[in-house]
Parts: C-alpha cells; structure tokens; sequence
C-alpha cells in the first residue's frame, strides 16, 4: 500500500469516522477472506458497497467472469477520483447503496448475484441498517450470496451487536469466518445466502 493511500485514508476517517469506520484501508488478507468464499462460476452481477481505496475491487475484477457485470457504490468523493484513477474500467456511481436499485436499472441489471461489502455497519443507527438491507434485497436475488466484514472492536458495540442479529432475519444462512489478524483493525468475514 502506498503511504499516500495510507494517508488518504486516515484523513477521510479522521473527517468522516461514521462513513469510513477504520484507520486504514482493508488488507489483501481480508480482501482473501471476503472474495474467496463467492462462488465465482455462479456470477453474472455483482456490486460493491463501499470499495474505498479499492482493496477488495482489485481482487474482484481479477475474478469476474467474462462478460460479467461488475458496479461499485461509493459515496465519498475523495475515494472516487482514487478509484476512477486506479481502475478506469470500473463502473462507478458516487451515490448511496440505499440507491442500488436505481443504479441497477441505470446499468441494466435486475438483480445480482453477489455483494461484496465494505460498510463500516456498526457505525450505523438502526434506520440505515434497515434501508441498507432492504435495498440489497430489492436487488440480490435468490440464493445470492452476500459478504461483508466486522471489525472486532465493532462485535462490542450495540450496533454491532444488532447488525449480526439482523443478518440472520434477512438471510438463510449465515457463517462467520476466524478471524483476519492480519488486517488493522482485526476482522470477522460474514458469509451470507439468501
């Protein structure tokens, strides 16, 4: 990683605690954790809820299918020209993912097969985890597979301990992955079906 990425990103956590939730960008391990377990064969769409600096978009396209369809959903402006710069290719909407399904209709996809998520959810209010979990499902389709991240500090607040609550309302099934020590701060990878 480089340190202006390094630096970038503190800044944004700095400025924006509750949009950005970590000190530094995810490591590859992580990125391994989360992209591993999609079963990639099955994949026609997928979107990716808060790529930040990009840590799990450059695993992700090494991984698309051919003809594929691949959208990320970042809100914050200064991740943005990053990511444009970084991955030129990348079909990028600065925009909430409580929009997903109007960026989905912009982009010719009714539903997809996997989300990869990067959202800080334990530095949501009960509200915007709602709305963030019913725009999924407006898009995700059956037996999609969803996949996000919590860091363990999160695990010991109460939204936290809510968000995991909830993931078992919205989804079939839900596994949790050991923990990624190797990432600052350490994670668990939430593994969901719907």
């Amino acid at each position: 990683m480089a340190w202006r990425e390094q630096r970038d990103f503190l800044l944004q956590f700095l400025f924006r605690p509750t949009g950005v939730g970590a000190i530094a960008p995810s490591s590859r391990h992580l990125a391994r954790a989360m992209v591993d377990w999609i079963d990639w064969a099955e994949v026609a769409g997928v979107i990716e809820y808060g790529p930040g600096t990009g840590a799990f978009t450059a695993d992700i396209l090494a991984r698309l299918p051919a003809g594929a369809k691949f959208v990320a959903l970042e809100i914050n402006p200064t991740f943005c020209e990053a990511l444009q710069r970084r991955f030129p290719e990348l079909r990028l909407h600065q925009r909430s993912v409580r929009e997903v399904p109007q960026v989905c209709q912009l982009e010719g996809i009714a539903q997809v097969d996997a989300v990869l998520c990067g959202l800080p959810w334990a530095a949501f209010s009960h509200r915007d985890q709602v709305d963030y979990l019913d725009a999924l499902f407006r898009v995700l389709k059956p037996g999609g597979q969803f996949v996000t991240f919590a860091y363990l500090q999160g695990l010991l607040l109460p939204a936290g301990r809510r968000f995991r609550r909830r993931l078992d309302e919205y989804f079939s099934t839900v596994e949790s992955s050991r923990t990624v020590w190797r990432n600052l701060p350490p994670a668990i990878v939430y593994r969901c079906r719907r």
